[in-house]
């Protein structure tokens, strides 16, 4: 296996703390609606963890697409776009149907890191 580049693991850093912060907040409304249980905790787990996991995957699926020709490097990300995308749907489901999972919390957090995304430039401007 390659060497994860350095600027991989940064940015899926800044994810990983965003979800977390993100994920503390999620947890504060469900505590200010009274709604929190574990099931909460255990669905903001699993879908925070895959959404980060989906994260670094996708930039592994960059760094390695840049070591490629044009064409085999545009096949590659469609076919870890299409697994991800297949695992992401597979967790929510998993959210949804077992129980033990809180559904909300579980298809929330799925979202944290494109909305630490979307906030990036407001912290970076270079």
């Amino acid at each position: 296996m390659k060497k994860i580049d350095p600027t991989v693991l940064k940015e899926t850093k800044y994810i990983a703390l965003w979800v977390l912060i993100f994920s503390a907040l999620m947890q504060a409304v469900f505590l200010v609606l009274r709604a929190w249980d574990y099931t909460a905790l255990l669905g903001n787990l699993l879908g925070g963890g895959v959404a980060v996991l989906n994260f670094l995957l996708m930039g592994i699926t960059v760094q390695n697409a840049l070591q490629k020709e044009e064409k085999d490097a545009q096949s590659a990300a469609k076919v870890s776009q299409l697994y991800r995308n297949l695992m992401l749907l597979v967790v929510a489901l998993i959210g949804v149907l077992l129980p033990v999972f809180n559904t909300w919390a579980v298809l929330i957090s799925l979202f944290f890191p494109r909305i630490a995304i979307a906030m990036r430039p407001l912290f970076h401007k270079d």
